[in-house]
């Protein structure tokens, strides 16, 4: 078993990044430009383990992807893969499978087959391929009804209206637009109840536009028309999620300032709401023209009361911050963070606690009791990338921190380890 051993970083003033590009950007464009007739460019693509699982995905179905450097060509399939017998391995790539299952119904040929790693294959599936099943695509559950892995044959598909749960992932949603305007009268969607995580599908509906398909937003859902994607150029920005690890330094360690340079403060990412979360906790943000933000901060944070319904994977970092802030602080409205890469709600109390911190954990989320010292501990990451990248930014407050499994960080930011080198160096301390 791999550890990564977190030295106290003793001395901090300042770092200076730019930042890999978004894996939700990534997956999305590559959906889209697979779809589309014709060959579209993704410059900046994100080159990490889910990303890669997805290009990989796609080209067993017919889409033809030619790497040059800093950029993919997409030949898309005109809305029609091709379903040629193929097993195809998603990993642990949530998404990706999602995407990649709502594709498969609009597949010619055979049969398809998908499958990943253990934990993939425990993810609810079930009202994505229920609302497949609506429009007579032939989805069959290899083992386990509403789960992976499954078989996905040809099929004759209708336009009907389809109703989904607000609380269920966001991403069967985005599964379901994504293909929505192959199917012969288009997609109605129908919320039932309240939306959760809704930035991440208003991510999709942006990258959607940028195809050339607009999707009408109704008052409980949305309309998709019969039509389809068009060969594209697009750039893929910064990735938010990744950036809230290092935009929380100066809060965590009491004192410095963070510049991001490729920053995009006006991105349809909503995890740019991180920086509202941290003004409300007394962090300095100033965002930079056209691209880039600066955020300082000296003191102690202060706790607070925050709604991650809409920005789930900020939870780990907002997390590490309630550690570390003065006074309680009170995480909620995100109970599908149970079904992530592991119960991340249980993870993250489990290695809180560990280091001495008392938690009381919720159903959609926890209550922090923050504190300014903290023990050593080995922090189990349950393969989840989140949970190692948030605990590697704690351990440089606390040293003695070691990070299971450090490799599970290729999921979404491969060159993470490097860059919390990066920062060492800029502030001349000892190193790895």
């Amino acid at each position: 078993m791999n550890w990564q051993e977190i030295k106290k970083l003793k001395s901090f003033k300042e770092a200076v990044l730019t930042l890999p590009t978004s894996k939700s950007l990534t997956q999305r464009a590559l959906i889209c430009a697979s779809l589309a007739e014709g060959i579209s460019v993704i410059k900046n693509p994100l080159i990490s383990e889910d990303t890669l699982l997805l290009k990989e995905a796609l080209e067993k179905v017919g889409v033809k992807i030619e790497t040059e450097k800093g950029s993919w060509k997409v030949e898309g399939v005109k809305g029609k893969p091709l379903l040629s017998k193929e097993k195809v391995y998603l990993g642990n790539n949530g998404t990706g499978a999602r995407f990649f299952l709502a594709l498969s119904v609009l597949g010619k040929g055979d049969y398809v087959e998908i499958f990943g790693k253990k934990r993939l294959h425990e993810r609810p599936m079930g009202s994505l391929i229920e609302a497949l099943r609506k429009l007579l695509a032939k989805v069959e559950c290899l083992e386990k009804e509403g789960y992976l892995p499954v078989r996905v044959k040809e099929s004759e598909l209708i336009s009907q209206k389809i109703s989904l749960p607000g609380r269920v992932s966001s991403q069967f949603f985005s599964a379901l637009l994504q293909i929505a305007p192959y199917l012969p009268q288009g997609l109605e969607i129908e919320i039932e109840g309240e939306l959760l995580s809704k930035s991440y599908i208003d991510l999709t509906l942006e990258v959607m536009e940028k195809f050339g398909v607009k999707v009408e937003k109704r008052e409980k859902g949305y309309r998709v028309c019969s039509s389809f994607f068009r060969a594209t150029s697009y750039e893929i920005e910064a990735d938010a999620s990744s950036a809230s690890y290092f935009l929380a330094l100066p809060l965590v360690l009491g004192k410095g300032k963070v510049v991001i340079t490729n920053y995009n403060g006006f991105s349809p990412q909503g995890d740019t709401k991180f920086l509202d979360f941290i003004k409300e906790i007394g962090a300095k943000v100033e965002l930079k023209k056209p691209l880039g933000v600066e955020v300082s901060f000296e003191g102690r944070p202060k706790g607070g009361v925050f709604d991650l319904g809409d920005t789930p994977d900020l939870f780990p970092t907002m997390c590490i911050l309630g550690a570390v802030a003065e006074g309680r602080t009170i995480l909620r409205g995100a109970p599908h963070l149970r079904y992530k890469e592991t119960d991340r709600i249980k993870a993250m109390a489990e290695g809180l606690k560990s280091l001495g911190v008392k938690v009381e954990e919720l159903e959609d989320g926890l209550i922090i009791e923050g504190q300014d010292s903290f023990r050593p501990a080995t922090i189990f990451t349950y393969e989840d990338h989140r949970i190692a990248m948030s605990f590697a930014i704690l351990g440089l407050k606390i040293g003695e921190v070691k990070i299971e499994n450090p490799e599970c960080v290729k999921k979404s930011f491969p060159e993470f380890w490097d860059y919390l080198e990066r920062i060492y160096e800029q502030n001349s301390v000892n190193r790895f």
